[in-house]
Order: C-alpha cells, then structure tokens, then sequence
C-alpha cells in the first residue's frame, strides 16, 4: 500500500495539522540507533556485574545475587528502553531524536505513559520472527506506516518539526499589557494551537481564518482573563500572547 506521505488532523479546536508521516527507512534509522545503545548499556551492565563478583567471591553468601540483578537489568533494558524514553522526552527515544521523529496520539496530542507502555509490550510481537519482520509488513499494509504496537496504543509516528519551523514571525513591538501571571495558566499546548493557527493563517480562507483566530481568543480569554486591547488586531493579540509565554522560558 503507498505510504501517505502527510496525514491531516482535526483538532477539537478546528484546527487542522498537517503532519508527515515517518516512513520505514525512518524508522528502521531509529531503531538502529537505539538497538545500538540498548547493547551499550547491556555491556554496562555485564561490566558491574563482573566488578560485583570480585567482592561477591569473599562473600559467597552473596553470589546469587549479582546474576539476579543482572537478570533484573537486562528485563529493564529490553523492556522499558522505549517505554522510559517515550514518556520523559514525549514520544522520542535517543534513535528517534536523531532520525528526527516522534510518537503522537492519533488525535496529535502528545502520548502518556499507558500509550508508550503499551505500543512497547507489543514490541516483542512486532520482532517476530527476526528483524521485526512482523512490525515491517504490518507498515507497509496500512497508508499511515503504523506497527502492532501503534494500532492497540492508537498511537502513530511522525516527523518532528522543530519549534524554530513553525514559530511565527513576530510583526508587532507593541506591548500588549499582558499580565505574566495570566498567561501563566496557558499550557504548552496551547501555545502549540496559537503558533499552529499563525504559522498556516495565510493559507485559511479569510471566513475560516476569521472564526478560527475567535475561537482561539475566547479560548484565552476563559483561561486567562486576558483579551485584545481596543482596536487591537487579533492576529497581533494572538502573536503578543505568543511571545510573551515563550518568554517566560517555560516552553523553550
């Protein structure tokens, strides 16, 4: 089946995102990376349990314990490698940071902890019967490159722009009066669906571009308390909000 090089999603916000969609060789650049390191940290690991022998050969009552904790380091590593990564740096593994992708939630949103557990149980099944061959063919039958794991955690894998590709330029100095306080209470994904509606303005009809920027105003407004000034553009609003939450340095 070909591949569906951008996959659009409807927020609840009506706002659509446009999204590329990671491919195999993506993927498999990924997962090299991370095999690689996951061997790393096995050869770390046998490295302590050989240094823990040492000591363990004075004390016999202790010898059963360094293969137990080896045993426990390596389940962990095989196991939890992509689920720990995926949940701390949201939907990124070191392989998929570098092949610049990520795992999101059908819907866009950022994955939780069940989501990434559960894509990565289902890891094992998508290896089978080497080289996840399973994981590969399953891909390649759906439009939207997603493995086992991906369909029962309805989860899917996409590139990741990075924040400098779709920060807006900033077309006013002006300072708005807003309260830092205020804005506080905005959350990173909010600040995603401002720069999101910014960075795509220009291609909205004027109706829809018009309905989506007063969606997005009232949307600050109940959380926030702030609103555009008099005679305030509101796309000026909406970049003044903008700037000032990443100033903060809360969403570098």
């Amino acid at each position: 089946m070909q591949p569906a090089e951008q996959l659009r999603i409807d927020t609840p916000e009506q706002i659509a995102l446009e999204l590329s969609v990671a491919g195999v060789g993506s993927r498999f650049l990924a997962i090299a990376v991370d095999t690689v390191l996951q061997f790393i940290l096995y050869f770390a690991g046998f490295i302590g349990l050989v240094a823990f022998r040492l000591p363990s050969l004075l004390l016999p009552s202790m010898g059963l314990f360094g293969p137990a904790m080896a045993i426990l380091f390596a389940f962990c590593v095989y196991w939890g490698y992509f689920a720990f990564f995926e949940i701390i740096w949201s939907g990124r593994t070191p392989g998929k940071r570098l092949a610049g992708i990520r795992v999101i939630k059908e819907t866009g949103r950022p994955i939780n902890a069940f989501e990434a557990i559960g894509r990565n149980v289902l890891r094992a099944v998508d290896f089978l019967p080497a080289m996840y061959a399973i994981g590969v063919v399953c891909m390649l039958l759906n439009r939207n490159s997603r493995r086992l794991g991906d369909f029962v955690a309805g989860t899917i894998v996409v590139h990741d722009r990075q924040t400098e590709d779709v920060r807006p330029d900033w077309n006013t100095n002006r300072d708005a009066g807003l309260l830092a306080g205020q804005l506080a209470k905005m959350t990173a994904d909010e600040l995603q669906l401002i720069e999101t509606y910014l960075h795509r303005r220009m291609d909205l009809e004027p109706d829809v571009r018009g309905s989506m920027a007063d969606q997005i105003v009232r949307r600050i407004a109940a959380k926030a308390g702030v609103h555009p000034e008099t005679n305030q553009n509101v796309d000026d609003f909406l970049e003044a909000v903008a700037k000032q939450i990443r100033d903060t340095a809360r969403f570098r």
